[in-house]
């Protein structure tokens, strides 16, 4: 199962597309509202989660996936229920995605630590001592995937296809949806 967390103004391209393009690829995805299961994103849709942060099955999870988005990454900074489930997933040795200004959150919590990583443009000082490369829309350094931007939610998708089914799957989608990068 992987995860996607949703706090109140996430970017909803980081969250819906990639949660799209695993469930293309036969991957079981569910939405989780951190404060509930109705969520607003910061370009005001309301979507409706899978489940609360509080019904997440911790053994049943493969990947916890964080969009970006100021409103949600902040809601995520605040939740101890948040926080806790991010650590738990990088303990457990589990593949922790985050994209635009969430990789912050996993810098903040010391799991990039010395480890490459991208984050969106401006806000490579919330990165301490991520090694921050600016140029990739999307990188992978052990069980950590940090992507660029809400323009880089296709690659970012595709990447989390490849490193949970291999690359095989990540083309197959790729050529199902005609996405040319």
């Amino acid at each position: 199962m992987v995860y996607i967390l949703l706090g109140d103004g996430f970017e909803t391209v980081e969250a819906l597309a990639p949660a799209d393009l695993l469930r293309r690829a036969g991957i079981e995805v569910a939405l989780v509202g951190v404060e509930g299961k109705q969520v607003v994103s910061g370009q005001n849709i309301t979507v409706q989660a899978d489940l609360a942060l509080n019904e997440v099955e911790y053994e049943n999870m493969e990947m916890l996936v964080l969009p970006g988005g100021l409103g949600g990454v902040n809601c995520i900074h605040k939740s101890i229920s948040a926080i806790a489930m991010i650590n738990k997933a990088a303990e457990l040795g589990r593949w922790v995605a985050a994209i635009c200004a969430a990789p912050s959150i996993l810098a903040h919590q010391g799991l990039l630590d010395r480890r490459n990583a991208t984050v969106y443009p401006g806000m490579e000082e919330e990165m301490y001592s991520a090694v921050v490369d600016s140029s990739r829309k999307v990188l992978v350094d052990g069980r950590f995937i940090t992507a660029q931007a809400a323009g880089s939610s296709f690659d970012f998708g595709l990447k989390l296809i490849e490193v949970l089914r291999g690359p095989e799957a990540a083309e197959q989608v790729r050529s199902g949806v005609h996405y040319q990068d």
